[in-house]
């Protein structure tokens, strides 16, 4: 499936979408598999407690909010490419990561299970044929196909580990 087009997915999502230079979902998700890795896992403990400023999320926060992102993505695409006809609810981020528990979890635990969704992430796309990428379903009321929600992935980690490496890791 081609880069999904503007109006397939609502409209902040373009800066997501917009990170990922590959053409198609899977050649994505392959190609940030280094990402996966080789780049979290070498994050030290000590460091991942660690918030650039008052009331940032600290690196385990932000993982977790990585993780459960991916987990809510794959649960859109799933429902939609299964015909799901109601509107598919929201999150909010904040209130998600506060009742997290990520700070009393070990780095190298969140790293194990940003893989393994991953995997799974990988396996639920390989699954989709082209008729169920091109669905269109609702997500917090507003249109989003299949085919975008796995760009919107790739594109979200893109996003926050860009962030890690400028904000987290550059002191």
């Amino acid at each position: 499936m081609p880069k999904p087009t503007p109006g397939s997915y609502p409209v902040h999502f373009d800066n997501y979408i917009n990170q990922v230079p590959e053409d198609n979902v899977l050649e994505a998700l392959a190609n940030q598999q280094s990402l996966v890795d080789d780049f979290f896992p070498i994050i030290t403990e000590e460091k991942a407690g660690y918030a650039y400023a008052q009331g940032k999320w600290t690196l385990k926060e932000l993982l977790q909010h990585v993780i459960d992102g991916e987990r809510i993505f794959n649960y859109r695409a799933l429902s939609i490419a299964r015909g799901e006809q109601q509107s598919l609810p929201g999150f909010e981020e904040k209130d998600y990561a506060s009742s997290s528990n990520a700070n009393r979890r070990s780095w190298i635990d969140l790293v194990e299970e940003l893989q393994a969704v991953r995997k799974t992430t990988i396996l639920l796309f390989k699954s989709f044929t082209s008729n169920m990428c091109e669905q269109v379903g609702l997500a917090n009321e507003k249109p989003v196909s299949v085919n975008a929600l796995g760009f919107i992935t790739v594109g979200h980690l893109y996003h926050h580990a860009k962030i890690i490496k400028e904000r987290y890791l550059a002191n």
